[in-house]
């Protein structure tokens, strides 16, 4: 399955455009990087892929219709899967965006 586009662009329309900002095709999906650390992604399975502080993520799962990521069998620790029914409505979409975005900022530049 291809990334959704349309969640794409209402990605790109969110995050403020800056030379510390990028675009990869990653893991079938669209990832936008701050300073070279992935933020947040429309996933090629689907929604969007969020990194986080790793000490939100039990009180972030709780929520409805946010998962662990799973890569490779296991759970990936500091990354949730946020279904598209939950990114539907661009509040939403904006709190989990700019959720990832922080952290990303938060996390040292990869040259």
């Amino acid at each position: 399955m291809a990334y959704d586009e349309e969640l794409a662009e209402r990605i790109r329309e969110l995050i403020e455009p800056g030379p510390e900002l990028t675009e990869k095709k990653m893991f079938g999906g669209l990832a936008f990087l701050i300073g070279g650390n992935m933020a947040v992604a429309a996933s090629g399975k689907g929604g969007l892929l969020v990194r986080i502080d790793p000490e939100d993520g039990n009180d972030l799962l709780e929520r409805e219709f946010v998962h662990s990521m799973v890569m490779g069998g296991r759970e990936v620790d500091g990354w949730l899967r946020v279904t598209a029914d939950a990114v539907a409505d661009d509040a939403t979409l904006r709190e989990w965006v700019d959720r990832g975005i922080a952290y990303a900022r938060s996390l040292p530049a990869k040259a």
